[in-house]
């Protein structure tokens, strides 16, 4: 894996929804709702000085949201970090950077 390029897509797994339960309250007081359902569905990572983690999250319907989140390296000892989120998107729409 090369230090900045984004991977390829790949299915959701246990770590990805694991990141995703980490940070769904950061979400939820951004959107100011509360989801039913917040499943990881497929991510990208790409490696920075730790890993950004882009992930694809079902909360409901069809609609889905896009999350970066920030996991420092080990020895920092830090807490994840949601970068950044894009709402409305659709099941089809692509993981890219942002």
């Amino acid at each position: 894996m090369k230090c900045g390029g984004l991977t390829g897509v790949q299915p959701a797994t246990a770590e990805t929804q694991q990141v995703v339960d980490e940070v769904r309250l950061q979400v939820e007081e951004k959107e100011g709702k509360k989801f039913e359902v917040f499943t990881a569905v497929e991510f990208k990572t790409q490696v920075v000085a730790g890993i950004n983690y882009f992930i694809k999250v079902h909360v409901g319907n069809e609609e889905f949201l896009h999350l970066r989140v920030f996991k420092s390296l080990p020895h920092e000892n830090k807490p994840l970090s949601l970068s950044s989120y894009q709402s409305s998107k659709t099941k089809h729409d692509e993981l890219t950077y942002f």
